[in-house]
């Protein structure tokens, strides 16, 4: 089992039945692959879909029906489309129960900086900020550190916030990772054969350990 996938994995068994679900590109959209049995969520796509179904097949594939990320989805039965102001009205509104995004660097105090580094051009931060200030809950789902091996996990953000205060929930490679209301990080559970020490030596931000610390449940 690769990381991308112990992350997909594991941030799948954060989900309700019945919830209202934003995924990130990247690692957070493989995550509706590994839902547990009996929960029935809801995809929602904020280039105007509601009820997305997973990605398409080669044969099935179209330039009129993407994800928000350009790539080739289907719709499930009952699913809807709107326009861009509809879709934001919904995540704005308060309407998403969870969104999942990658990062850049997240903080001990749940800022969260996902769009931008400096001297790189980007087209621009796309729906992130409205995702992150709208949805009532916000995991980050990425790898623990940089390939140079630097850590994504900081006391303070280096690099432009996309929102303060959002991120409840960490989900990496390694660990999963609380941030307690008021800030600070709680070390909640360890990957297979990962190490207290190890997850410490690899976060850049004082960890508290949590009594109740376990292994991470990833589904077969």
């Amino acid at each position: 089992m690769n990381s991308r996938e112990i992350i997909a994995r594991r941030v799948a068994q954060e989900f309700q039945d019945g919830d209202v679900v934003n995924l990130g590109i990247g690692i957070p959209t493989l995550a509706a692959n590994y839902l547990p049995e009996g929960v029935q969520i809801t995809l929602q796509s904020e280039n105007g879909m509601l009820g997305m179904g997973p990605a398409a097949d080669p044969d099935q594939a179209t330039n009129d029906l993407t994800d928000a990320g350009g790539n080739p989805v289907t719709i499930l039965p009952g699913g809807c489309f709107f326009d861009s102001a509809v879709s934001f009205g919904l995540i704005r509104g308060g309407h998403v129960d969870k969104t999942v995004l990658g990062a850049l660097e997240v903080d001990a105090n749940g800022n969260l900086a996902n769009w931008m580094i400096p001297g790189k051009r980007i087209p621009g931060m796309g729906g992130a900020m409205d995702l992150v200030t709208g949805a009532r809950r916000v995991i980050v789902a990425m790898e623990h550190v940089n390939r140079n091996g630097s850590p994504k996990i900081l006391q303070d953000c280096k690099l432009p916030l996309t929102a303060k205060g959002r991120v409840s929930l960490i989900v990496t490679n390694l660990a999963v990772i609380s941030v307690k209301k008021g800030g600070g990080l709680v070390l909640e559970e360890l990957a297979p054969e990962v190490s207290v020490e190890e997850v410490i030596e690899k976060t850049g931000a004082p960890l508290e350990i949590s009594p109740n610390l376990k292994p991470m449940p990833i589904l077969d």
